[in-house]
Order: C-alpha cells, then sequence, then structure tokens
C-alpha cells in the first residue's frame, strides 16, 4: 500500500510532465518544426482509443467474459487494414473542406444543414459522457486502490465521498479541464491543429503501453515460471472452460461495434481525421496501429488468469493490473500501472473534450447566436475571444456532465459495460457517413430522420435499462416494459427474447437507424446545395485538391468579406490567408473591390475551420448578397463538370487503348512478315522439290528423243528411271494437296472405336519389306487397348507408316535398330517410335513438325523425302485430339512419341465441325 502524498506527488510529477511535452510541442510548432508532421507520432496519437477500458477494463473484461475482449482490438484492426477504402476518403474530404469536427462532417455533406449539426452534436455529447464518466471512475478507483488497498482482501473500492473537496474524481477532473484549455483552446483554426495535445498523446500512447507490458512481463515471469506454468496453474481453474466459450452472435456485435467506435467516436475522429497532417500518414497508420493493438492486448488474458487464480474471489478484476503487483509488494510497479492507466485516461478525456467543445461552439452555440439578430454578431469587433471563451466553457460544461455522470450512475457497472454504451451510441453516425461517402442519393431529411430514429432506439433499449439498474428508474420498466406491455420491453423489442442485451439493442437501433435513413431518402428531395455536397463527397478523388467556387449567385465587396474574417479570425492571420491567396491567384498585392466566386468561397472556407461549416455558410451569407440559382441551373453546372471528367476518361481509355491497338499493330506487322517470308520459303522448297523429279525426266525423255538408237537395255533404263520420278512426283503433289485439305478441314474422316496396338501391329508389317532391305533390327512391345480410341483407321495407319518410314531412314545404317512401343497410360494411348541415328539438331527440333522442315539440312548424306511427312502426321493426330512430339534420348537417336485419348473422353475432345464429314 502507498500513501496518499507519494502517490499524489508521482501523478502530479507526470501531469506536469504532460504540460512539459505538449508545451514543447506548441513552442516547435511555432518555429516551424512541428513533432507530429510524423507518422509514427500520429500512429501513436491513434492509440487515444485505448483508454482506462482498454488498461483495466480489458483484463477485467477477459476475466468475466473470456476472449470476447479481443473483439475490441480487432475491430479497429478491419478498419485500418482497409484504410484505402474509407479513412483516405474522410481526410481527403476533411482538408478539402476545411471539417471541424464529425458534427461538420456529417452536416457539410447534407447541405451544410444546421439543424443536422445540432441533432450530431446532442447525441454526440450524450454518448460521450458514459465514457468521460468510464475515465473518472477507473482514475478514482484506481487511486482508491493504491492507497486504501481497497480490493486486495475482496472489499470493493470506497464508493466516492459526498462532498466534492474529497472526491479525487472532482480534482481529476478538474485537472484534465485546465490541460484542456490551456493547450486545447490556443487557437480557434482547425487548421492550425493542436500540437501540444496531440503531442501529448502520443506520449501517454507510449507511457500506458510500456506500463501494461510491464505488469504483463511480471506477472507471467515473476509470479510464475513463464507463460506454460501461468496457463497450466491457471487450468485448474473451476468453470474456466465454459468462461472461455465463445458466443459467435456476441462477438460479431462487438467487433461491429469496435470498427464503428474507431471512426465515429468524436475524440477518434478529431484525430484520425480533424488532427491528420499529411494523408500519407494513414499508410503507415494501417499497419502500425494494428500492431499497437497487438501490444497492448497481448497480456490482458494472462492478466486474468493470474488474478483469478491468485487474488480473491470478490475481488474486483477490473484492478487487477494494479492488486496483482501489490500482493506481491511490487509498489513501484503498482505506481507505473497507475500511470499507465491515468495515461490511458487523460488522453481519451482531453481529446473528446476538444472534440466536443469545437462541436458545441460550432454547431449549438454560434448557429443560436447569429440567429439572434439582435447581436449584430457579424457587425462587431474581433470575435475571436468570444469564440474561444465559449469553447472553454464548453470544455468545463463536458467535464461536469462527465462528473455529474460518474456520481449518478458511473458507480453501478464494470467499466466495459459503461463504455459499449459509448460504443452504441457512436455506431448511430455509421449509416449517414457511409451513406454519404458512397450514395449520392442520401438526402439531409433521410439523415435527420435516421438519426432520430436510432438514437431513440438506443436510448431507449440501452440507456434508459442502465438506469434502471443504477436505482434511478424503477426495474419493472425493464422487466416487464412501461404500462407492463410485453411487446415493449427495452431488452426484449418485440418479442426479441433470448439475445443479450448489447446485440438486441444494436440490431433494433440500426435497423431504425439505417431503415428510416434509407426509406426517407428514396422518398425525399435534395435542395441545390444537398445535390452539390453530396456530388463533392462521393466524387472527392475525381476533383482537384483545393478550395471550389461555390454555387450561390453572390456578390460581395472585398473590403467586407476581409473585415468579417478579421472579426472571427484575428487580423494577423486573416492577414497571412490574403496575402497567399493573391500570390496563389497570381493577383499581386492589390486586392481587387469586388469579390469573384472564387474568394467568396475562399473565405467561406477559412471560416470553416474555426464556424463550422453551417455557421461559416450563414455568416458569409450576411454578407454576400444574392440566393441560390435554381436546380436547373446548378444541375447543368453540374453535368458540365460531369461531361468534363467523362470525357477526360474516355481520352484516357481512348489512349490505353490506342496503346494497345498500336501493339497489337506491331506483332501482327511482325506475324505478317515472318508469314511471309514462310510463304517465299514454302514455295522456294516446293518449286525445289517439284523441280528435281521434272528435271529427270526431261532429261531422260530428251535423250530419249535425241537418240533413236539407243539399245533396248539402255531405254529401258531411262523409261524406268521416268516411271519412278513420275511416281515420285505424284506423290509429292499428293502429299501437298492432302496436308491442304488437312489444314483446312475438308479431308473425309471414317472415324470408328478401334485397337491402335492392331494399327500399329498392321503398320509394322506393311513396312516390313523396308525393314528387310535395311537390315534393320526391330524391337516392339505393344500392349492392346481395351477401352480403344476414336479414329480414322487409314489417317492413323498413315502416322505411324510415315514414322517408321522416318526411323528406318535415319538409324544408324552399321547397326539399324528401331524400338517401338505401345501401351495405355493414365492420359491415354501412348506410342513411341525410336531409332539409333544421328539425332535431330538442337536448332532444327522446333521446327521439324513444319512444312518442308528436314532435320540436318545441310547434310551431304540426307535421306530423300519431301519433308511433308511429320507435318501431315501433325495435322492427322492432333484431329484426333491426341499429341505428338519429339524426344532426344540420351544414349543418341529420335524417339517420336504419339499420345491418343482414349474412346470415351475423345469425344469431348473433337474440334467443331469434324462431325459433318465424319461417317
Amino acid at each position: 500500500m502507498l500513501s496518499v502524498p507519494v502517490v499524489l506527488a508521482v501523478a502530479l510529477a507526470y501531469l506536469g510532465l504532460l504540460f512539459a511535452v505538449a508545451f514543447y510541442a506548441d513552442r516547435r510548432a511555432m518555429e516551424g518544426r512541428s513533432l507530429i508532421r510524423n507518422p509514427y507520432v500520429y500512429t501513436l496519437s491513434i492509440a487515444v482509443y485505448c483508454t482506462s477500458w482498454t488498461f483495466y477494463g480489458a483484463v477485467g473484461s477477459a476475466a468475466r467474459g473470456g476472449l470476447e475482449f479481443a473483439t475490441i482490438y480487432l475491430g479497429p484492426t478491419i478498419v485500418f487494414l482497409g484504410w484505402w477504402f474509407l479513412l483516405r476518403k474522410m481526410v481527403r474530404i476533411s482538408k478539402a473542406h476545411r471539417i471541424t469536427s464529425i458534427a461538420d462532417f456529417i452536416s457539410s455533406r447534407y447541405g451544410k444543414s444546421t439543424r443536422l449539426g445540432v441533432l450530431v452534436t446532442l447525441i454526440a455529447v450524450a454518448g460521450t459522457m458514459p465514457y468521460v464518466a468510464l475515465q473518472l471512475k477507473a482514475v478514482a478507483t484506481s487511486f482508491s486502490v493504491l492507497v486504501g488497498s481497497h480490493g486486495l482482501d475482496g472489499s470493493a473500492p470506497a464508493p466516492p465521498t459526498s462532498g466534492l473537496i474529497g472526491d479525487t474524481a472532482f480534482w481529476i477532473a478538474v485537472g484534465m479541464a485546465l490541460f484542456v484549455i490551456l493547450f486545447g483552446t490556443r487557437n480557434i483554426d482547425a487548421d492550425e491543429h493542436h500540437e501540444g495535445v496531440v503531442a501529448a498523446v502520443a506520449f501517454e500512447s507510449f507511457v500506458k503501453l510500456f506500463a501494461l507490458l510491464a505488469v504483463g512481463l511480471f506477472v507471467a515471469y515473476g509470479l510464475h515460471g513463464g507463460f506454460g506454468d501461468l496457463f497450466a496453474k491457471a487450468g485448474e481453474l473451476p468453470g474456466l472452460q465454459e468462461l472461455y466459450g465463445i458466443d459467435s452472435g456476441r462477438w460479431v456485435t462487438l467487433t461491429l461495434l469496435s470498427m464503428a467506435a474507431a471512426v465515429c467516436l468524436p475524440r477518434q475522429f478529431q484525430i484520425i481525421v480533424v488532427e491528420n497532417v499529411d494523408e500519407r500518414h494513414l499508410a503507415t497508420a494501417s499497419w502500425l496501429f494494428p500492431l499497437y493493438m497487438l501490444g497492448i492486448s497481448l497480456f490482458a488474458l494472462p492478466i486474468a488468469l493470474a488474478g483469478l487464480r491468485l487474488l480473491p474471489a470478490d475481488a474486483d478484476p477490473d484492478f487487477f493490473v494494479l492488486t496483482l503487483p501489490m500482493v506481491a509488494g511490487e509498489d513501484a510497479l503498482a505506481l507505473i500501472a497507475f500511470i499507465g492507466g491515468l495515461s490511458s485516461a487523460t488522453s481519451m478525456v482531453i481529446v473528446a473534450a476538444i472534440a466536443l467543445s469545437t462541436m458545441v461552439c460550432n454547431d449549438l452555440v454560434m448557429p443560436a447566436l447569429l440567429r439572434l439578430r439582435w447581436l449584430r454578431l457579424t457587425a462587431r469587433g474581433d470575435l475571436t475571444r468570444l469564440l474561444l471563451a465559449i469553447r472553454r466553457v464548453s470544455i468545463v460544461a463536458v467535464f461536469l456532465l462527465g462528473f455529474a455522470y460518474y456520481r449518478l450512475i458511473g458507480e453501478s457497472g464494470a467499466l466495459a459495460a459503461i463504455g459499449l454504451i459509448s460504443f452504441s451510441a457512436a455506431a448511430q453516425f455509421v449509416p449517414v457517413i457511409v451513406g454519404g461517402l458512397f450514395w449520392k442519393g442520401g438526402t439531409k431529411m433521410g439523415a435527420q430522420s435516421g438519426l432520430l430514429a436510432g438514437f431513440a432506439v438506443w436510448i431507449y433499449t440501452l440507456l434508459l435499462p442502465s438506469f434502471a439498474q443504477s436505482g434511478w428508474l424503477d426495474p419493472a420498466f425493464v422487466e416487464s416494459g412501461p404500462l407492463g406491455i410485453a411487446l415493449l420491453e427495452p431488452q426484449a423489442l418485440f418479442g426479441l427474447n433470448g439475445w443479450d442485451p448489447l446485440s438486441h439493442a444494436l440490431f433494433w437501433s440500426m435497423l431504425a437507424n439505417a431503415g428510416t435513413y434509407i426509406g426517407v431518402s428514396l422518398f425525399s428531395r435534395e435542395d441545390t446545395l444537398e445535390r452539390l455536397q453530396g456530388a463533392l463527397f462521393v466524387d472527392v478523388f475525381r476533383h482537384p485538391a483545393g478550395e471550389r467556387p461555390g454555387v450561390w449567385k453572390r456578390s460581395a465587396a472585398v473590403q467586407d468579406l476581409y473585415d468579417l474574417a478579421q472579426r472571427f479570425l484575428g487580423g494577423e492571420r486573416v492577414s497571412r490567408a490574403f496575402r497567399q491567396y493573391m500570390q496563389e491567384r497570381g493577383l499581386g498585392w492589390r486586392l481587387p473591390r469586388e469579390a469573384d466566386a472564387h474568394l467568396i468561397a475562399f473565405v467561406e472556407r477559412l471560416l470553416a475551420g474555426s464556424l463550422g461549416a453551417a455557421s461559416a455558410r450563414v455568416v458569409v451569407g450576411s454578407v454576400a448578397k444574392g440566393e441560390m440559382p435554381r436546380i436547373g441551373e446548378v444541375m447543368e453546372i453540374l453535368e458540365e463538370t460531369h461531361q468534363a471528367i467523362v470525357y477526360s476518361q474516355r481520352l484516357e481509355e481512348k489512349s490505353t487503348q490506342l496503346e494497345a491497338t498500336a501493339a497489337e499493330l506491331r506483332r501482327a506487322n511482325e506475324r505478317l512478315q515472318e508469314l511471309d517470308k514462310l510463304k517465299d520459303d514454302f514455295l522456294s522448297t516446293v518449286s525445289h522439290e517439284l523441280r528435281t523429279p521434272l528435271t529427270s525426266i526431261r532429261s531422260f525423255s530428251e535423250i530419249l528423243v535425241d537418240n533413236p538408237d539407243l539399245g533396248r537395255e539402255q531405254g529401258e533404263r531411262y523409261l524406268s528411271i521416268i516411271a519412278s520420278e513420275s511416281q515420285r512426283l505424284t506423290r509429292l503433289i499428293d502429299e501437298i494437296l492432302d496436308l491442304a485439305r488437312l489444314e483446312q478441314g475438308r479431308s473425309e474422316w471414317h472415324m470408328t472405336t478401334l485397337d491402335p496396338a492392331a494399327v500399329l501391329d498392321d503398320a509394322i508389317a506393311a513396312a516390313g519389306g523396308l525393314l528387310r532391305e535395311k537390315s534393320v533390327r526391330l524391337d516392339s512391345t505393344l500392349e492392346a487397348c481395351p477401352q480403344g480410341v476414336q479414329a480414322d483407321r487409314d489417317r492413323l495407319m498413315q502416322v505411324f507408316v510415315n514414322l517408321l518410314s522416318n526411323a528406318v531412314k535415319y538409324c544408324d545404317a552399321k547397326d539399324a535398330w528401331v524400338g517401338i512401343e505401345g501401351s495405355p497410360t493414365a492420359e491415354g494411348y501412348r506410342v513411341s517410335i525410336a531409332d539409333n541415328g544421328p539425332g535431330v539438331p538442337p536448332q532444327d527440333r522446333e521446327k521439324i513438325f513444319d512444312k518442308f522442315a528436314k532435320a540436318a539440312e545441310n547434310a551431304a548424306d540426307r535421306p530423300p523425302g519431301s519433308g511433308l511427312g511429320l507435318a501431315i502426321s501433325r495435322q492427322i493426330v492432333e484431329h484426333l485430339s491426341g499429341r505428338i512430339w519429339l524426344e532426344t534420348p540420351d544414349s543418341g537417336g529420335a524417339r517420336f512419341t504419339v499420345l491418343l485419348p482414349f474412346a470415351q473422353a475423345a469425344g469431348h475432345h473433337m474440334p467443331q465441325g469434324a462431325a459433318a464429314s465424319e461417317t
């Protein structure tokens, strides 16, 4: 147990360190050396998501509900892994429109609606109060545990005292409010960013991660002999298996809730979107933030198991992180854990207070004051002090409301349960945000109706039951419904029983919200500004970054606009902004008298960074006289813009198509050149092959004609040569015609199921004379084919005879050998015909099946032949759905292999059109 002065001194010293970090970051920013323009600092600041609920409550959740605590980390991980689709678009839009808060974002999307901004602000404030109360409860209770040893012996921490002076939570709220006022309201322009606050939050994220890892390592290796020992001993706990079972429905609910909260909680939107200084930082956060989530959740389960095993049965699981080190006498570690919890709570409350105070000022107070014309705010002098005062009062109000919720209700529930109430409230923003980003048909009326319906159901099904559990509402309201109407039971609405209260509330609230939003949007009309804003949001990536002229037909004196901006932003900032605007436009240093649409839009965007989009529109409208154009005119503008975009896209598409076409033409030209060369080669080869026998016939005929006195024997020899060459010429012409018919698909085919082994045996017999003439040693191994193959017997015989003839021609002249193998395989019937000749040179293996191609082109002893046999054989085999290829064995020679599909499979591969000529 630690003494109160020691704990207070350490806590105050830590808060002083936070002040120093914030002060240093602000000084660096003023010197132009920003600390937050760093993706790692940005990612650490996003870890404001991990509050005291994470630091304390995750362990408590693990001890009460098992592994479902992991869903709170799974949701944000999914969102950041998919940052390209949602977060990137939100950041791009916010920078283009100078968005200041989530209320400003939603109201800007739906026509810069003031009413919608008010509604979103009220929902955000109501939904955040339980979360602020959670932080106050966590810090106050942890302080009580640390100094009073409550929870070590099973006793509950002492409740807050009745007076404010003795209530730790009150002084914590005061300290946090002071910090936010000092470093969160130093300026009112959203584009200036809260450098000190973001740096302090990033520092606190590092501290809480370090503290939780320190406690986790101590539990694993200080109180146990490692993880194996810890889990082995924890396995002896009674009811552990039931505790760590998985409720799939609740897992889905918690994952969806945490996904929504990661973006839609006001503090998360503030850090991720508003405080982002470089869109590219999201790429780093997409992997680093999930890694942080893994680290912060790593020891939740081990600490929970150790607490269940080592602490009394009625000890508060939410504070195992503190009580386990204290039981072991490690007061210093317990103090470090307390500082980690303090970091978790203060970072959340500070950022939430900044976000809510901005929303209250811009979307509640300023619109109300601007409607009071008798105040004449736009005609007054410098209003920056008024804006800062409103935000500071709003900060105090936020802390007071949070403290009130803590005193009234916060003591009654576990940390996780309180946090989930806020998560459910933030989820109500999901339909209007996602719909607004990807659906141009969403309307202001639909967004308002959907939010009202969802928020009402959230209050009825979740918030009011929490009041009943705290004793502030009659429990009968939850048990039997108002007036005893069973169908209206808040936690069994319309008879939906058996669901846990959170899943039940989320289902009905989101059904009412999304259903109403879509339904009303489909049956309501958008006004001009809604359509324009919808197009700008949905198509944000189609437009160049930067300002866009408004669609108002407005005119205003430049001096009036300048004076107006000065009242709200101060002279120095406005002067600097106007100078930059003039330089970017190349307008020199002299302002024109009359403002154009671009300058009016620029001033509106400038004010939007401080007042919000809705209030900025009202303020600029007070000096820019004019009206909105008719819907037809705006649609014409949008149509022209759309046509320009479409035309640009078409030009890009045409350019891409032209490049592809040019590439295809180049390839086609190369192919034509290749075909032209092949044609020339073919004609040259054909003429050569035809000329050879013709030359012989002509020569010997001329000899017979010129020499009638030749002897009978000599004349008969010349006539036999003429007859032989004539037959050779006939065969050559027949082969050329046969190949042409095969290539053109005009050959007649007589298909039947046959045994290829029998055909091959006949081919061997037909080539028997050639084999004997060449004294060829033949080795044949033929296996029958029971399945048979689908083929034309004569054509298949032609293939086998061609291959056998080639093998005999090219085998070794001294020791001629031909090997034939035929056998069924898994793919079909395989025939191989090999010889022991010189083989096919590597340079000829690719073209050996081409027309008139012959191996050993320049060899003087090349056997005669037309060079069409293999080309014809390939055409036949491929028509039979088979394959033919050349192999070169290691022993030398050549091996030609034919693979034919079995009869039952051949029909599936039969070429189209072949059946017409088959019998």
